[in-house]
């Protein structure tokens, strides 16, 4: 009897070391996939300071998503819930990035749109604003070509061959001239020093020319245009390494509504999302459902989804599913997100 006992008790820890091991497995081994969910609406208040700026009655509010690799029992939930959406590597990630590479380019856009609504907003406001063009921030690179082993992610190309270079495209313009096996000297900037390197030029893999023709040069991927904005007032930001172009709209009212006495918000907590450009057009975003979720989970009363990409055809569908109060309003530009908040009547 006692060794069927035995037998008994150590099958069953056999059993439950056994489920234990698979289940510490699902949850370590990490998927070649990502899952994003509902992040916050996080209000702006704190994270933008202006210089003798106003205090505002309600709250204009940032919304995110949250995303992490994805381990097999968070693949398998995500199936099962319509507002965790599954990508593959390669729709988050380009071929050339690690994770640190995705987050330090999502976090030199997140830098340009604070540029961006500075310069918008300055300008709705009638307040003096300068912009200027400081180089070429290198934001990736084709794997194997002379840029990936030479230079990195961040480096602000500032001169080639003597050249002064100030935005993304004339730098373009001037390696399109360049031959396979010609050297192009460069002036960089790199974690506040400044460096000389030589980079040569070289053919692009096939997949990356156009109709078969052979093309050249040093594999940047993506350059973009290093701005600097400057104000008479001093414009502070702490977004807690948020990354990505999505906060600009928020930005841009966030930013008006300090330098104006009227208050925009008269009480409500307002949020949006949408990326802002020079002319005050609001562009798409990723994951509008899954913001517009985190805005009603924080208590918004009004969420600015833009036009464009059929943003706000998705926002409005994802609200009518979750039966939100939320009022979801459409905007293609940032002037149209005053003229409501504007038209709005004081909470009471």
């Amino acid at each position: 009897m006692k060794v069927r006992e035995q037998r008994s008790v150590k099958r069953k820890l056999y059993s439950v070391f056994t489920f234990f091991l698979i289940f510490v497995l699902f949850v370590l081994i990490k998927l070649p996939y990502y899952v994003t969910y509902p992040g916050d609406a996080e209000s702006l208040d704190d994270m933008i300071k202006i210089e003798g700026g106003y205090e505002d009655e309600g709250d204009l509010m940032l919304t995110t998503i949250r995303m992490g690799k994805a381990n097999v029992i968070q693949y398998i939930a995500a199936h099962f819930n319509k507002y965790q959406f599954i990508f593959s590597e390669k729709q988050i990630r380009r071929d050339w990035e690690s994770d640190r590479d995705y987050d330090h380019r999502q976090l030199k856009i997140m830098e340009s749109s604070q540029q961006m609504a500075t310069l918008v907003a300055f300008q709705l406001a009638n307040e003096q604003v300068e912009v200027k063009n400081e180089g070429v921030i290198v934001a990736g690179f084709i794997e194997n070509m002379p840029a990936a082993k030479q230079m990195k992610v961040g480096d602000v190309i500032t001169q080639a061959d003597g050249n002064i270079i100030t935005e993304a495209e004339q730098l373009v313009d001037y390696l399109k001239e360049k031959k396979e096996g010609d050297t192009v000297r460069f002036e960089i900037e790199r974690d506040g020093k400044s460096l000389s390197i030589d980079v040569s030029v070289q053919q692009f893999p096939d997949t990356y020319s156009e109709k078969g023709e052979k093309q050249y040069g040093i594999g940047i991927v993506g350059p973009v245009t290093k701005k600097s904005v400057a104000t008479k007032r001093d414009v502070h930001f702490d977004t807690h390494n948020i990354g990505g172009p999505s906060a600009g709209l928020m930005f841009t009212l966030e930013i008006y509504n300090q330098l104006t006495t009227e208050d925009l918000t008269k009480g409500y907590k307002i949020a949006g999302t949408g990326e802002i450009f020079e002319d005050g057009t609001v562009g798409a975003i990723g994951g509008i459902e899954q913001k517009l979720v985190a805005a009603d989970n924080a208590g918004a009363e009004v969420f600015f989804a833009p036009v464009a990409g059929g943003n706000y055809e998705d926002a409005k569908h994802a609200a009518a599913d979750i039966n939100t109060k939320m009022e979801v309003i459409p905007v293609n530009t940032v002037h149209e997100a005053i003229d409501y908040l504007q038209s709005l009547q004081p909470k009471r």
